[in-house]
């Protein structure tokens, strides 16, 4: 049979699992400053827009999109259950 843990094992796990948390924060903080939009992407996008438009438009807001969306999306039109009009 395992014995109950002491309190001084409870206090040692305790400040193991905060030094984790802390580890893991650190690592979130470096993942969500890496999603910045580099300023030659911004350029680059905007030149696009204005070249597809015809005239510089003014680029509001852009956004990351799901990693899986164009996957889903495939997955949802070979699984449909609609019948092609191309018989």
């Amino acid at each position: 049979m395992t014995s109950e843990p002491t309190l001084a094992e409870v206090t040692d796990l305790l400040r193991a699992l905060g030094d984790r948390l802390d580890s893991i924060e650190g690592r979130l903080a470096e993942l969500e400053a890496a999603r910045e939009i580099p300023e030659e992407d911004l350029l680059a996008i905007s030149a696009a827009v204005a070249a597809f438009l015809g005239h510089r438009a003014k680029i509001r807001a852009i956004h990351f999109s799901r990693p899986g969306a164009w996957a889903q999306h495939g997955r949802q039109a070979v699984q449909s259950r609609a019948v092609s009009p191309l018989r």
